[in-house]
């Protein structure tokens, strides 16, 4: 079977240049919005950020006690 080309129309998006408010309530009281993420999910990132924060600061510790195993 061969293929067969299939016409498709162009279609060009535009911001029209008086539109200058684009997306005017995104960073409007983003403190407030940033503050109400962590606290609603504040589980989730304990859960995220504890493992990553402590495999980080072991690698930082071995490495360190690494240096010092040399020493001497």
């Amino acid at each position: 079977m061969g293929k067969i080309p299939v016409r498709m129309k162009v279609v060009v998006y535009g911001l029209s240049p008086f539109q200058q408010k684009v997306m005017p309530g995104l960073w409007k009281d983003i403190t407030t919005k940033i503050h109400h993420k962590v606290t609603e999910n504040w589980i989730s990132a304990t859960l995220l950020l504890g493992p990553v924060v402590g495999t980080y600061q072991y690698a930082m510790w071995y490495k360190e006690q690494e240096k010092l195993s040399h020493r001497y």
